[in-house]
Parts: C-alpha cells; sequence; structure tokens
C-alpha cells in the first residue's frame, strides 16, 4: 500500500514538475508542439487520401519511414553503450548518467513503433497481428518477432526507469535482485532489437542487396556510433542548462567508444563494396544505383558519398584523443557521424534494396512533403517524451524532488514536494 502511495505522490509530483519551467522551455515544448500538430495534419492527408500522398510505390514499398525506424533501432539499441560500463564494470562516471540512455532509448522507441504505424497506411491493420483478433505469424514470421522485441525492450527499458526513479524518490537504494536482473537482460535485449531489425531485411530472399550475413553486425556497429552521438549531445545541452553534474571523462569515454564501433563499422562497409565489385555478378546493380547511379538515375549518388565522407571525417576527428576532447570538434565529429548513419541506414539501405526491382524497373523514390511532416512530427514526439522525462529525472537526481513526511498528522500521510 506504501509503494502504492509514493507512486502516486510521484505521478502528480512528476505532473507538477513538467508543467512549471522557464520561457525558454515553454519555447521549446511550444515549438515541438507546432511540429507535432504539423504532422497529425500531414497524417490526417495520408490517412483520407491513401499512401498515393507519399512517394512509394509498388517498385519501393519501403521509404522514408522505414529508414527512419531501422535507424531508431539503433539509437535505442545504443543505450547498452552506457548500461555495460555503468553497471557491469561499474564506472561511477557513467554510472550516474546512465538513466538518461535508458530515457532515449524509451523515446527512440516509441519513435520507431510511430514510423511503423506510419508505414502502414491504415492503423486498424494492426488488428491482423492481435492475437484473438488476428494471427502474430510467431514463429515463422520476422516481423512478428521484431514487432515482439521492440514491445519488449520498451517495456523492459520503461520499468528499469521508473522503478530507479522512484526508489530515488523515496530516498532508497533500488533493489539489487530486481533491478541487476533487469539491467542485465536489458543488454542482450539491446542487441536482439537491432539484430532482429536486421533479418527482417536479411530473410528477404529476393532482395540480394541486404542478402548478407554481416547486415546484423554492421546494423549493431552503426548503431554504436550514432547512438552515442546523440547521447553526448544531449549530455552537453544537460550540462548547460541544468545543475546537474555530468563529468566530462564520461563524455570523452563514450566518445572513445565511438572512435572503435566506427572504425569497424567503416570496416564492414569496405568489405562489402568489396564482395560486390570482386564478384561481379549482375547483383552489383544494387551498388552502382546507390554509389554512382544507371544512366541518369542519380538521386542517391550525392547523399551516398556525403554519407561516407561524414562518417570517414568523424572517425578520423574521435581517433585522435586531442579531437574527440575538445567541445567543438566532439560536437562536429558527432553531427557528421549522426548525418552519415542516418543516410547509411535510412534511404542508402532501403531504396538500393529496391532498385532495381526484380524486373529491371528503376524507379526513382524520394519522399514526399507529407511523409517529411509526419517524420518532423514523430520526431517531434520523441523529443517531447525525452524533455519531459529527463526533467523529471533531474529533479529526482538533484534531491529536489524527494518524498518527505509532512507535518505531523493522524494517518503520517506523506508529501511530494518539487522545488
Amino acid at each position: 500500500m506504501n509503494t502504492l502511495r509514493a507512486f502516486a505522490h510521484f505521478t502528480s509530483g512528476s505532473v507538477r514538475i513538467v508543467v512549471r519551467g522557464s520561457s525558454a522551455y515553454y519555447a521549446w515544448l511550444g515549438s515541438l508542439c507546432v511540429l507535432v500538430v504539423l504532422g497529425l495534419n500531414a497524417y490526417r492527408g495520408q490517412f483520407a487520401e491513401g499512401l498515393i500522398e507519399t512517394g512509394l510505390r509498388d517498385p519501393v514499398s519501403w521509404g522514408f519511414y522505414i529508414g527512419n525506424f531501422t535507424f531508431l533501432v539503433g539509437v535505442a539499441a545504443a543505450a547498452v553503450i552506457l548500461v555495460i560500463p555503468a553497471y557491469v564494470y561499474r564506472w561511477k562516471p557513467i554510472k550516474e548518467i546512465a538513466l538518461f540512455g535508458e530515457l532515449l532509448a524509451v523515446s527512440a522507441i516509441a519513435m520507431c513503433m510511430l514510423f511503423v504505424l506510419a508505414d502502414m497506411g491504415r492503423p486498424d491493420r494492426l488488428l491482423h497481428i492481435l492475437p484473438g483478433i488476428g494471427n502474430l505469424n510467431v514463429p515463422s514470421s520476422m516481423l512478428a518477432w521484431d514487432v515482439l522485441v521492440l514491445n519488449g525492450y520498451f517495456f523492459l527499458n520503461l520499468t528499469v526507469v521508473t522503478y530507479m526513479l522512484v526508489c530515488y524518490f523515496r530516498g532508497r537504494q533500488p533493489d539489487t535482485r530486481i533491478f541487476t536482473p533487469l539491467v542485465l537482460l536489458s543488454i542482450p535485449a539491446a542487441v536482439g532489437i537491432h539484430s532482429v531489425t536486421a533479418f527482417v531485411y536479411n530473410g528477404l530472399a529476393a532482395r540480394p542487396y541486404w542478402n548478407a550475413a554481416i547486415l546484423a553486425p554492421r546494423f549493431l556497429v552503426s548503431a554504436f556510433c550514432s547512438g552515442p552521438a546523440v547521447m553526448i549531445v544531449l549530455l552537453q545541452i544537460l550540462r548547460r542548462v541544468t545543475s546537474l553534474e555530468i563529468r566530462r571523462e564520461a563524455i570523452w569515454k563514450i566518445a572513445e567508444l565511438m572512435a572503435y564501433a566506427m572504425f569497424v563499422n567503416l570496416f564492414f562497409l569496405g568489405a562489402e563494396v568489396f564482395k560486390e565489385v570482386y564478384s561481379d555478378t549482375h547483383h552489383l546493380r544494387h551498388l552502382e544505383y546507390l554509389f554512382f547511379g544507371i544512366g541518369d538515375k542519380t538521386a542517391l549518388v550525392p547523399w551516398a558519398w556525403t554519407s561516407v565522407v561524414c562518417s570517414v571525417v568523424a572517425f578520423l576527428l574521435f581517433v585522435v584523443p586531442a579531437t574527440r576532447r575538445h567541445p567543438v570538434t566532439l560536437n562536429i565529429g558527432c553531427v557528421l557521424i549522426f548525418v552519415g548513419v542516418f543516410i547509411e541506414k535510412g534511404i542508402g539501405l532501403v531504396v538500393p534494396g529496391f532498385t532495381p526491382s526484380v524486373l529491371g524497373e528503376i524507379y526513382e523514390y524520394e519522399p514526399s512533403s507529407t511523409e517529411i511532416l509526419v517524420s518532423a512530427g514523430i520526431f517531434a514526439v520523441g523529443a517531447l517524451l525525452f524533455t519531459l522525462t529527463s526533467r523529471v529525472a533531474i529533479a529526482v537526481l538533484r534531491g529536489d524532488f524527494r518524498m518527505t513526511p509532512a507535518a505531523p498528522r493522524s494517518d503520517d500521510a506523506v508529501v511530494a514536494s518539487a522545488k
């Protein structure tokens, strides 16, 4: 009963925290809400007219939505970069901020689910996978496995962060008998969500561009590049706009781990290119379309080379200790690796798998304004979720939001204080 009462106080106190703030805080929330409204309006048009409002057609049935989904699964999986040094090796500087990696994972998975919903065209199609109404087709369907691991990872991370925050709110340390198994389970779960997402592509035998055993490892190492890049930028923002202590050593360690991941990611890319070019089969056409175009069909060429250049430059910045520790070059590197991986795992992964089609047709896919607005709205939802949850987490970690005994009363009630 006391636990339920504490959770009720935590919930009501959290609401009070997120609705109060400075003018800059309200301006930030307002701008995100505007993007959400624009996204909803664009989705309303797509819902009414169908996927014809997007740039998707029969030759290219996956595009910007699924590309964003794939990228964000990697961002969510990258929370393991903080979890392992924090809870396996118990490195204190990262342990103090690991909670924000979990919050980012929750926000990223929420966006993933919204992108899948947008790509489905009609949300009522979800009924087809609900037990009792439809059929999830486990274990034969890789999409069904993806649904299970994504939802499982989402609720696992949500449980971990909620349990941690409520314990700190009550002035207690998390019970290791409950907390440790959940955290350790999140490590293989993080690997699992991105591996299964890779298997969704990998299992499509008619798409040779994706038929590589190295695809799942490529997904994981690229996730350990882009996800930490997002974390580093967010941690620096939190360090600047709040009084929360975030050690530079933690940020530098994350950057060092990224340098190793970047090297492996570039190596895997080179291995894939070598395999296709040296074998010189007709499957090389997909890679040719991406990097050189076919005839006058060159829409993806500048994007592909931009991705490679950004990734190489970012690696050079991060592999040198002096540049990865300097704030300017550190942030430039984070932006470059974010852009590089976003293109590589978005349009650069999805569209060439369909182009040329199995009939040799080349359809030049470009995201429509509807897709861009809907995507902006979904990213705004994720940013809004991370902002609100981080605000509560910061108040708890600083000790400003704690459960304290109230003035003496007959029922010994407790109240939540949020400074």
